[in-house]
């Protein structure tokens, strides 16, 4: 049934929207001039301090990059699970 409707031009409102916010997300990635290697990189190194104070949901994790009046900004989302003893750093 979804391959008819696709075949049909008839797709869910939710494509559409992730089809909108992969575009808003090249597009600010461009304004940047960060390419999605290096977000990758930063989000790696913002993971491994942030792992040396708290333990984090790595599958809930997203880190992004946002226009925010005329301004880029990086924004990360990271749920921690539990705070590191002091011993364990």
């Amino acid at each position: 049934m979804d391959f008819l409707a696709r075949l049909l031009g008839r797709e869910s409102p939710g494509s559409k929207n992730v089809a909108k916010e992969r575009l808003r997300l090249v597009l600010i990635h461009d304004r940047a001039d960060i390419s999605p290697q290096l977000l990758q990189l930063l989000k790696n190194e913002i993971v491994e301090v942030i792992s040396k104070y708290m333990e984090i949901d790595d599958k809930g994790l997203e880190v992004s990059l946002e226009h925010v009046d005329k301004q880029v900004a990086l924004v990360a989302n990271i749920p921690i699970r539990k705070m590191k003893r002091a011993a364990n750093i």
